[in-house]
């Protein structure tokens, strides 16, 4: 029997080995985890591959000890189980985040009329998630790296940060850094969350999904905005549910000075009182400012969110201007003109008339 031949076997003979421990181990461990696999039984099937890979480098592991290989052939397969070791491990922490987040997000419910406290679990998760995934990533690979001497400074550097390799890749990766860590705060300080009603360059729209570099702003009129992270930590933005989704719509009108205000407030608040969108809270209807030839009134109604709150504006400019147009008629707005005739021309008038 050739050296090769024999190598063949132990290693084949290893690798059946391993297949009958994963069939043992899968019968054993869904047996113990029968009833009380809330995670692990999810962790146990995300990581199918991961444990099979395990089972395949010990067993191979094994084997190259009892293989008659050369020296160089022993090197190289002992480094090659090592890197597959890493990547098995990296598999296995990502399954695991992946499904503790997925766990933790089933208690919060985005679909419920008050969802200030699941938004902000949801924002804060997912922001995590994603930031975590990344390092698990980065780790994994700078461990990976580190095995080979050619490029372990480079390992070394992603992981540390030091000497001219690690400064070249900071440098590089400036942007993308940034955002991580502005991604981490923006976790931690929470001002934006999922389904916030926020205005970003002139644009209102909500929040609909915060990666781990940049924020996706779903504008009124379905379009999309795609802001960075650090935007939301540099520069001044709105958020109009930071606290609280409750918001004050705001009617400005403009009306003639004959406007009777007693008249106008009480059918103002008729109206505001009689709309299903207005929440109970704030009514308020006052005279703001004189204008040349106007008189401003401002009209304030609360509602429990931004949406309702625009319709709410709607309803009242809509009704208010048709109350207008049928009961005060004079408090709409017009200019006024007085004609006025010379002495002369009026008496030239009258005496060609009585000619």
């Amino acid at each position: 029997m050739t050296l090769w031949t024999e190598t063949a076997l132990v290693f084949a003979l290893s690798l059946v080995l391993a297949w009958i421990a994963w069939l043992l181990i899968q019968r054993l461990a869904l047996r113990l985890l029968s009833g009380r696999g809330v995670f692990w039984r999810p962790l146990l099937a995300r990581t199918r591959g991961a444990v099979q890979l395990a089972l395949i480098i010990v067993a191979v592991s094994v084997a190259s000890n009892a293989a008659p290989l050369p020296a160089p052939e022993t090197r190289l397969l002992r480094h090659l189980l090592l890197l597959a070791f890493i990547a098995c491990v990296t598999m296995v922490f990502r399954a695991a985040l992946d499904i503790w987040m997925a766990l933790h997000l089933r208690r919060f419910r985005l679909d419920v009329e008050d969802n200030l406290t699941a938004r902000k679990h949801v924002t804060q998760t997912r922001i995590l998630h994603r930031v975590g995934d990344v390092l698990i990533i980065a780790i994994g690979i700078s461990a990976a790296l580190m095995t080979v001497d050619g490029v372990r400074q480079y390992g070394v550097s992603l992981l540390a940060s030091a000497g001219a390799a690690g400064i070249v890749v900071g440098l590089a990766l400036q942007p993308v850094l940034r955002n991580l860590l502005a991604g981490i705060q923006l976790a931690l300080t929470q001002p934006i969350r999922i389904d916030d009603a926020v205005i970003v360059e002139g644009e209102w729209g909500n929040v609909e999904e915060i990666t781990a570099t940049y924020v996706v702003v779903r504008a009124w009129d379905k379009r999309r905005l795609i802001v960075p992270l650090n935007y939301f930590m540099e520069t001044p933005f709105q958020n109009w549910t930071r606290s609280d989704a409750t918001l004050i719509g705001v009617v400005m009108l403009y009306v003639d000075y004959d406007v009777s205000i007693p008249n106008l407030r009480a059918e103002a608040e008729r109206i505001v009182r009689a709309s299903a969108l207005w929440n109970g809270e704030t009514f308020v209807l006052q005279v703001t400012d004189f204008r040349e030839r106007v008189v401003e009134v401002r009209v304030l109604a609360s509602a429990r969110n931004a949406g309702r709150a625009f319709d709410l504006r709607c309803e009242i400019r809509e009704r208010l201007l048709a109350y207008l147009q049928a009961d005060q008629k004079g408090a709409l707005p017009r200019t006024r003109a007085s004609v006025e005739m010379e002495p002369a021309a009026s008496s030239a008038g009258l005496l060609s008339a009585d000619g």
